[in-house]
């Protein structure tokens, strides 16, 4: 729930955030990703500006919502620079140099639970029905 600090993800929000990061929440919410927060990093020290995680309800789900998430970045010549946990897929990280998209299976995304480890971001909360 957002809190003073936090803010919902709204059309005013968007127009704040790179079109990049935008895409990357399209992708997620076109492979019926869930759960999606943006934690932004940019008045913080963090290596990265934004963190983009959801979650997929299995394996299966998450390697397509990355799939997407990839495909989505080619259409606009951005490649990841790293990918991790693809193969295994309860937790898939595609790095994109400015952001950062972390896809889950809910039980790893719980054990994990970047948005806590993570609290010097500031949480953008998007609700499925609102992505830009």
């Amino acid at each position: 729930m957002p809190t003073k600090q936090n803010e919902p993800f709204t059309a005013n929000t968007t127009t704040h955030l790179p079109e990049s990061v935008r895409r990357a929440v399209k992708a997620m919410h076109d492979k019926k990703g869930t759960d999606v927060v943006i934690l932004d990093f940019r008045e913080t020290e963090v290596f990265t500006d934004f963190f983009v995680v959801c979650s997929g309800q299995h394996v299966r789900q998450v390697k397509a919502i990355a799939d997407n998430v990839t495909a989505h970045m080619r259409t606009q010549a951005i490649k990841p620079t790293h990918v991790e946990g693809y193969n295994r897929a309860d937790w898939v990280l595609l790095d994109f140099f400015d952001f950062v998209v972390h896809i889950f299976t809910p039980e790893t995304r719980s054990f994990y639970s970047l948005e806590r480890l993570w609290a010097s971001g500031k949480c953008l909360y998007v609700d499925n029905d609102k992505a830009g």
